[in-house]
Formats: C-alpha cells, structure tokens, sequence
C-alpha cells in the first residue's frame, strides 16, 4: 500500500494525513474481467497513536456481464474511468436500502456501448455527471462468487464482512471529518502510462517510478494467488 499512495504523490493526487482521515484507493485488476470481484479496494489512515493503519478487500470496480449485455441506458453501461474524485462521496443509503458511500459530486464515465461480456475501456463515450456510482456490498450473506446484476458500474465488495468494517472506517473519518469522502481509481494501464512519461525525466526518476508499479503488481499478484488457493480447497 504504501508503493501507491508514493504511485498517488507523483501522480499529484490528493493524500490525506490526518488520524482517521481516510485514502481509499481502488485498484483495477491486471486483466479485469467483468464477472469477477478480481480488483482491490485499499484503505490507508493514521491512527490515534500516529502509527500507519492499512486494509485491502476485493471489490469490483467493473460492471457484471448481465449489465453489460443489457444496459440501463441507450448508450451503454457505465464503467468508472480511472482518477481521482475528491469529496465526490458521502454516507447515504444505496438505493434508499442500507448505509453505503453513495456519490455526492460528479466523477467520469465510460459506456460500453456494444453489449457483449467484454469490458470496453478505449472506444466508449465518456460522460461525467451524477451517475449513482455507488460503493457498496454485493449480498448481505457472507461472500459473492459472481458479480451478476451486482454492480451497474457501482464499486462493489465480494464480502459483506468486509464492507461493514470498511463502513466503521468510514463512520470514525465522518465523525472527525464530516460527511465527504475521497475516492481514488487507478488501473494498470494507468501506471504503465506513467512509466512511460517518467523516461523524461531522467534514468534516476523512471528506475524509482518501476520499482514503485513492480512492488504494486507483486502486491496484487500475491493477493490474487493467496485467493486462488484459498478456493481451490
């Protein structure tokens, strides 16, 4: 986690440092696939005695396939363009049902307009507005295997569990901090990008740049893997 929010600070994004205040950070997948909760949702903050406190879950940050084969809207389902949206949300009720983080500010949006099960993140028309691109959990029992009808292009937890720590997170920063949260989306592509720009400046700043995107890929590979054995007891 900390390889990201260093990945955030050469991006310009905004970091929070204050006890409590939280940075939420969503990871898009190396190879996202729109059915599966395969992405990370990272939160990092400083606690009371000023040591660091870091927790990952597994979120989607995808649309599910029945979306995306049947989307809400014309032109297409809405997927979360990668950036950051500041104070963009606020604890709400999702779909007037239960507390969540429900969008309170624009952020930007990809439609993938040609309805079949591949996630589209290059031809689609963007729009940014009010969308109802919420954070929220899949099923209230326990853990989720398929996205499904989950996720519209909200950012979505796999475990109810998980979602309601990361809730009590967010009710400590909304009592110190008020009611407005950070929301951050990076994907791989993203940082490839940025390895890139950083060749114009210098040997130096681009070895620093890839050690930082090859620890994050080690951190989300081993994550993946500790999964994967986990299932296939």
């Amino acid at each position: 986690m900390k390889s990201l929010l260093s990945i955030l600070k050469r991006g310009g994004f905004v970091i929070y440092n204050k006890p409590y205040q939280l940075n939420i950070v969503g990871v898009r997948s190396i190879e996202p696939a729109s059915n599966k909760f395969d992405d990370k949702l990272h939160v990092k903050f400083i606690n009371g005695q000023g040591k660091t406190e870091s927790y990952t879950y597994n979120i989607t940050t995808d649309p599910g396939t029945y979306w995306l084969q049947h989307p809400m809207q014309v032109d297409g389902t809405a997927i979360l363009k990668q950036g950051q949206y500041v104070d963009a949300y606020k604890i709400g009720l999702h779909r007037g049902q239960y507390k969540a983080l429900v969008q309170a500010k624009p952020v930007t949006i990809i439609r993938d307009y040609d309805r079949n099960a591949i996630l589209d993140f290059n031809n689609g028309k963007e729009s940014t507005g009010l969308f109802g691109i919420n954070i929220h959990r899949a099923s209230i029992h326990g853990a989720t295997k398929t996205v499904g009808k989950w996720s519209a292009g909200c950012q979505v937890f796999e475990k109810n569990s998980d979602f309601l720590h990361f809730m009590s997170l967010c009710e400590k920063h909304r009592s110190l901090y008020g009611n407005h949260f950070t929301y951050t989306l990076l994907d791989f592509r993203y940082l490839n990008r940025m390895s890139r720009r950083y060749t114009l400046y210098g040997t130096a700043g681009l070895a620093t740049f890839l050690f930082l995107l090859t620890q994050a890929v080690k951190h989300f590979r081993k994550t993946k893997n500790k999964k994967d054995k986990h299932e296939k007891k």
